[in-house]
């Protein structure tokens, strides 16, 4: 019988085939990315079967969310990852006494042993997509899967070290005891996805090793729907992105802010489009996953009293389904509005006009993104200009995280720190100041 190893062992393990140089070459690099690669597309079906075990979550999300996505990220890296590896000159022109000859550049080291610390809600990209930048930037890797999905865990942990330098990774499963005994341990970088109460943990854990921490957690985020916009794509949009993974997206809208006309013309749209997604019983759609456990479903099913329901507000604990649920007439103190969401229910909130909702945005916690539907190039611009988020879109939900040039982070409440594509080669390296002057 294999015994695992301790945290200790594991981490000592990772650390000397750092120290042996193994991990520096560009060649190293792309085989694991590579490998990488292999598991997610050979195994496809298994990982989609774990999915749907763990979260009921339907196939074509598992192919997306999880699979597809992790693949466009790992391609995206192949093609230019040498060229983010290059030196960068800079003059050395500030210093008027320097020899000619004298050049000086930064480049990208890694870091050592990175820990990945991944969320049960998309628990495949959300591992491997981070294990793919730190081992693209020459990291050895501890990767830890999320227990609430156990499934894919075990797959994950069995799978990894047939793809990856097994020497350069290490796969620890398990539940809090676990974690913490982990982040007792000396990191060169941690990256925890995760809720805001748990990183608070990992950053004073990390704190004892002035370990370097890059957060990505959640938060509220809005939605403002302007007057005179086409509400029908509106509804079409916002319904996609919040409901689909059952509304378990960090990313997913949380609120709709808008005007109390265009929020009753928004109810029998936003109806319509659910209608359309899931059919009239979306317990019975293919297409609709669950709640991941039995604890988040009575968090969720408790928001649902909020307000007057639009659409929705049925639920079955025994099969973990919650319908996908509008609720209008939210007040601002209303239960769903004290804490992120995180599952299907939207409130729409009613505002005067777009300074009351830049109020109502300023007046909580930094979200993770954004969202607004608007033509008007005044309101894009006050948007930006007076909130503060970790990503701002208008005019289509979450679309930003697939897009590997723009980084993924959050502000405040919302995390810290970013990564996807070069923003990964980033936060997994250092940067160092390299100056050669020559001696004749």
């Amino acid at each position: 019988m294999n015994i695992p190893p301790t945290p200790a062992e594991a981490v000592a393990r990772l650390r000397t085939t750092f120290r042996t140089g193994r991990t520096r070459p560009l060649g190293w690099r792309t085989e694991q990315l590579t490998g990488l690669r292999a598991l997610v597309t050979g195994h496809r079906d298994e990982l989609a079967d774990a999915l749907h075990t763990d979260l009921r979550k339907p196939r074509a999300e598992a192919d997306v969310a999880e699979v597809d996505f992790t693949v466009r990220e790992i391609d995206h890296t192949l093609r230019h990852l040498e060229q983010w590896l290059h030196p960068e000159p800079v003059p050395a022109s500030a210093l008027t006494r320097l020899p000619p000859g004298t050049t000086a550049d930064t480049r990208h080291d890694p870091l050592g042993t990175v820990l990945v610390i991944a969320s049960w809600n998309y628990p495949v990209s959300l591992l491997l997509v981070p294990v793919a930048g730190a081992l693209a930037a020459g990291n050895t890797v501890l990767a830890k899967p999320s227990e609430l999905a156990p499934v894919c865990s075990a797959l994950l942990a069995r799978l990894l070290p047939q793809y990856v330098d097994p020497e350069a990774i290490a796969v620890v499963e398990g539940g809090g005891r676990t974690t913490t005994d982990l982040l007792a341990q000396r990191f060169d970088h941690i990256l925890y996805t995760g809720n805001a109460g748990f990183g608070r943990t990992v950053l004073r854990a990390a704190a004892e090793h002035l370990t370097p921490v890059t957060l990505e957690l959640g938060g509220k985020s809005p939605v403002f729907v302007d007057r005179g916009v086409d509400l029908a794509v509106v509804a079409t949009r916002l319904a996609r992105a919040k409901f689909a993974n059952a509304g378990q997206t960090c990313v997913a809208p949380d609120h709709v802010l808008t005007d109390p006309a265009t929020a009753r013309a928004l109810e029998g749209e936003l109806a319509r489009a659910v209608t359309d997604l899931y059919g009239p019983d979306p317990a019975r759609s293919p297409a609709y996953g669950r709640i991941v456990n039995g604890r988040h479903f009575d968090r969720v099913a408790a928001l649902l009293d909020s307000g007057r329901t639009v659409i929705g507000g049925r639920y079955d604990r025994a099969d973990r389904y919650i319908a996908p649920t509008v609720l209008a007439e939210v007040e601002p103190d209303a239960p769903v509005m004290r804490e992120e969401i995180f599952g299907p229910v939207l409130p729409l909130l009613e505002v005067a006009d777009l300074g009351e909702a830049i109020a109502s945005i300023n007046d909580r916690d930094r979200p993770l993104a954004v969202y607004a539907f608007t033509d008007d190039d005044t309101t894009r611009r006050r948007l930006a200009e007076e909130t503060a988020s970790g990503g701002l879109n208008f005019g289509l939900p979450i679309a930003h995280l697939g897009i590997p040039e723009l980084p993924f982070g959050g502000v405040g409440e919302s995390g810290f720190g970013r990564y996807h594509g070069r923003w990964s080669i980033d936060t997994f390296s250092h940067r160092r100041a390299c100056l050669d002057v020559p001696l004749g």
